[in-house]
């Protein structure tokens, strides 16, 4: 299978992929202002327009070609991705190194000026090659092992290329040699609200003369966690001949994917799914895992979830499966993330009810300039769920979530309110608005 860039042009080896979007960005004084100014906050295009001064389309082409330097929210803010934190480091470990001072100046003619200067840029470069291959030296500063650990991860993208083409021979067994390959998009980022969980996310599209597919993948720390599959014409070319049934697919893929994986877990997993023998609709609990399987003729959706102390920590730390037509449409897996940090309920429903409603007193929001702070609750209907969220970092806790909705739609659009408690000790985690 060959890979290429959506320009067409082949997919470069992660290293040079690297050094060249580091080196080019840095050498241009207009990007080295942009990546200094997000160091300092997150800001919105129009914040930058007015901060650097320049016009709308000369800052739309510098922000293009810091490429995967910056990344942007779905409300249009502009920050740093890992990539660009490392390169701003990279660009004042350069600039705070003290200068060279020579001992005698020599009057060298404006060619051979030339021709140090570059030497000296290359020089730089291949000492920041070294630093980042060969690892840090004893005497390094804690900012530089810091910026050595976020370049290793910069340097992992390849094997999660690897890990995705593999993920499409030998799970799915998609013949890949059948197809072209094109990397539409890919992304790096550093997820704090996950416990400082490094999340890769790539999509492909695959063209052959029978069919054409697009694919994502999610890595999480290096391991596949989502898988998804859209095929706007045709259907998969397989290397191997597939089961007749969405039963069968769903074994034999499975334990494809504990060969692939080699997560512990997953041998658990193919031993309860082994004790399906109809495509009938079906709960089955075995220890700590709960298996939910639902069919409807060749399309089923599985779900393999920790259950414990009668809370099922679902679906963060599941591994769900759905296919249709026998084809594997989506693969999450969350199981090997997630920790369960507490299965102590101490909470009932009417009380989580009570203290939901005790937390609406005094609750205000804001919209367009306005604080609202009187609005009308329906008695009914009103949405109790329990369920684990996380605490913290990735160890799940036991949560209430009770969805008060209003009589009407106010400021902002808000037609309800949601409130978050735990269910061990009662404590509101969140109370916020809900727009229609």
């Amino acid at each position: 299978m060959v890979l290429l860039l959506r320009d067409g042009s082949k997919v470069p080896d992660a290293n040079e992929e690297i050094y060249s979007i580091m080196f080019s960005s840095l050498k241009h004084p207009a990007r080295r202002k942009i990546l200094r100014i997000l160091a300092d906050k997150p800001m919105t295009f129009s914040e930058m327009l007015e901060l650097l001064q320049v016009s709308s389309s000369n800052l739309t082409y510098h922000l293009e070609n810091l490429g995967e330097l910056v990344t942007k929210d779905e409300i249009g803010t502009y920050k740093l991705s890992t990539f660009g934190v490392a390169s701003v480091n990279t660009m004042e470990i350069v600039e705070e190194a003290p200068p060279i001072q020579p001992k005698q100046r020599l009057a060298l003619p404006f060619k051979w000026k030339t021709v140090l200067a570059a030497l000296l840029v290359g020089l730089v470069v291949m000492a920041g090659m070294t630093y980042l291959q060969f690892g840090t030296l004893n005497k390094l500063s804690g900012e530089q092992e810091i910026l050595q650990s976020k370049y290793n991860q910069l340097l992992s993208w390849s094997g999660s290329a690897n890990s995705a083409i593999n993920f499409l021979q030998n799970v799915t067994q998609i013949d890949v040699s059948k197809y072209q390959a094109t990397l539409l998009s890919r992304t790096l980022e550093h997820r704090p609200d996950l416990g400082g969980v490094i999340e890769e996310v790539m999509r492909y599209s695959l063209t052959s003369s029978d069919s054409q597919i697009e694919v994502y993948f999610r890595f999480r720390n290096s391991q596949l966690s989502k898988y998804q599959i859209i095929l706007p014409e045709g259907t998969p070319s397989y290397s191997a001949a597939q089961p007749h049934n969405v039963l069968d697919t769903a074994k034999s893929l499975l334990e494809r994917f504990r060969a692939y994986s080699g997560a512990s877990y997953l041998e658990d997993m193919t031993s309860i799914l082994s004790l399906v023998n109809r495509m009938e609709n079906i709960e089955i609990k075995e220890g700590n895992l709960k298996l939910t399987a639902t069919f409807d003729g060749n399309n089923a959706r599985i779900l393999l979830a920790h259950t414990e102390n009668n809370i099922d920590f679902s679906p963060p730390k599941s591994l769900s499966l759905v296919f249709e037509n026998r084809v594997l449409k989506e693969l999450t897996d969350g199981y090997f993330l997630f920790t369960v940090g507490s299965t102590t309920v101490n909470i009932s429903n009417e009380r989580a009810l009570q203290i939901a409603r005790n937390a609406l007193n005094g609750f205000t929001w804001s919209a367009n300039g306005e604080t609202v702070s009187s609005f009308n609750v329906l008695s009914e209907p009103v949405s109790v769920i329990f369920h684990p969220n996380t605490k913290g970092a990735l160890a799940l806790y036991p949560q209430w979530t009770v969805t008060f909705y209003l009589d009407k739609i106010y400021p902002g659009g808000v037609n309800s309110i949601i409130v978050t408690l735990w269910a061990d000790n009662g404590e509101v985690a969140q109370v916020k608005t809900q727009n229609s």
